[in-house]
């Protein structure tokens, strides 16, 4: 290391990578790669990002690749890019994902393609821009910058772990970890995703909350349809008897009726975190009804620290083309969220009996769905990593940032926290208005700006201040 090379000289390096075009350039290059894995006919796109584009990049900063295939059928591979400078420094694992959604180039707005990038002021236009291929491309662009400013060196170990298969819930992903738990090895999981709570400020996201996802079916078995006029108020009515079984699990305000769902109790460092969220209000947002959903917690407690049901789709019937004919048929598809203080495995077995009780036997539960679903995690608040990830963007910043002890929506971390027996940190760089799933999806460069010199002060303090690894 030179004998100029401060942290300072770092974040500038960072801040060049922004404000001189090429953090941009590597963005626009895999934003027109169309990694749409929920695309079956895109699966070779999966892996020309892989090796076309990720593997050669990280080779440029020194590390050794191996691409993995996914132990799942027909889903995209992983690539493993691992630095190690000396076995007895601090190694970090970064996560970011490849893959995007549909590109839905219909819906964009005249101007935008999906798979361009296109830069209208602050914002950055593209499929991908945020969720991830912009976070994985700033935090591999900051430690360019740091092994510039360092003379080639970092000081710690480093390992990243890109998946292309995130936006399917992960499949394969699981196993890799458990078939690559040495490759894998750290102190800390450091992931790149999801927006912040707040423009003003960064957040530390410290896990996620769980996903249920399953289907209420009533199947009456009735041939044909039956007239409404000679039929109905003596045949049973299949959408009326599902209507009054999710009335059984939800009440009319919002709240869950069946116990074992619910949280016993909810950690006081949680709660504590709750409290001190700084949440910028998004213009066109609908404000959270007081009324709806548990009493007695807040708006934050209700999407970070506790339960929630949705009914995300039902149908009966013909909506489309209604007939007069009694529904022998009835399906809702239904979501859970879930912290770690509600095991996991209690949920469809208490939804059985809650049914049974009362006299909806012929509710039908299927939870056969053909998607992956994320387990709850959560690193504890106070944990010493947490504190030296948050003391070094106080350095940057000069503000302490949100820490959230999980996120609303849903994320690989107990898959890491668990198969690698480490804590994880989330610092995401994105914003809630970004239509990351939609149309004109997009960040704000004075984001990334901000965020890469937050993660080259980070990776630079990682080779130069004592970490908690002992």
């Amino acid at each position: 290391m030179g004998s100029g090379a401060t942290r300072d000289g770092a974040i500038s390096r960072a801040h060049e990578c922004v404000d001189g075009g090429a953090y941009l350039d590597d963005l626009a290059r895999r934003v027109a790669i169309p990694t749409e894995s929920q695309v079956p006919e895109q699966a070779a796109e999966l892996y020309r990002y892989q090796n076309d584009e990720i593997g050669p990049s990280f080779e440029r900063l020194g590390f050794n690749c191996k691409l993995i295939d996914n132990p799942v059928p027909d889903r995209g591979p992983a690539m493993v890019a691992t630095r190690i400078e000396d076995p007895s420094l601090p190694t970090v694992l970064i996560y970011g994902h490849g893959d995007v959604v549909r590109g839905l180039q219909s819906e964009w707005r005249d101007g935008l393609e999906a798979f361009a990038v296109t830069i209208e002021g602050d914002r950055v236009y593209g499929r991908g821009v945020v969720d991830n291929k912009g976070q994985h491309t700033l935090a591999m662009s900051a430690m360019g910058a740091v092994l510039e400013e360092r003379g080639g060196k970092l000081g710690f170990n480093a390992k990243f772990i890109i998946e292309t298969g995130e936006e399917q819930g992960s499949p394969g992903l699981k196993k890799i970890v458990e078939d690559y738990t040495d490759l894998l090895a750290c102190d800390m999981f450091l992931g790149f995703d999801g927006p912040r709570k707040s423009i003003t400020r960064m957040d530390l996201n410290l896990g996620c909350r769980g996903g249920v996802f399953f289907d209420l079916i009533v199947d009456l078995n009735r041939p044909g349809g039956m007239h409404s006029g000679h039929w109905g108020g003596v045949l049973p009515d299949a959408g009326i008897i599902l209507a009054h079984a999710i009335g059984t699990i939800i009440s009319k305000e919002g709240q869950i009726q069946i116990k074992e769902w619910l949280p016993e109790s909810v950690p006081a460092a949680v709660l504590k975190a709750c409290r001190e969220l700084v949440v910028d209000p998004l213009d066109g947002s609908p404000e959270p009804d007081p009324n709806w959903g548990q009493p007695g917690i807040t708006a934050r407690e209700k999407t970070i620290a506790y339960t929630s049901f949705v009914v995300l789709a039902y149908s009966t019937g013909n909506p489309d083309n209604p007939v007069n004919a009694v529904p022998s048929y009835a399906k809702a598809r239904c979501q859970v969220r879930y912290t770690v203080d509600v095991e996991r495995d209690v949920f469809i077995p208490a939804l059985r009996k809650h049914l049974d009780e009362h006299a909806l036997h012929a509710v039908e539960i299927n939870t056969n769905i053909g998607r992956d679903q994320f387990p709850a995690s959560r690193t504890d608040p106070d944990h010493p990593w947490v504190n030296w990830v948050k003391e070094s963007i106080v350095t940057t910043t000069g503000t302490t940032p949100n820490v959230l002890p999980c996120s609303a929506g849903s994320n690989p971390s107990e898959l890491f926290k668990a198969g690698l027996d480490v804590p994880v940190v989330w610092i995401p760089h994105s914003y809630s208005g970004c239509n990351q799933h939609g149309a004109d999806e997009h960040g704000l460069r004075s984001m990334f700006r901000e965020g890469i010199g937050v993660v080259a002060g980070l990776f630079w303090d990682l080779g130069d201040r004592a970490t908690p690894r002992g």
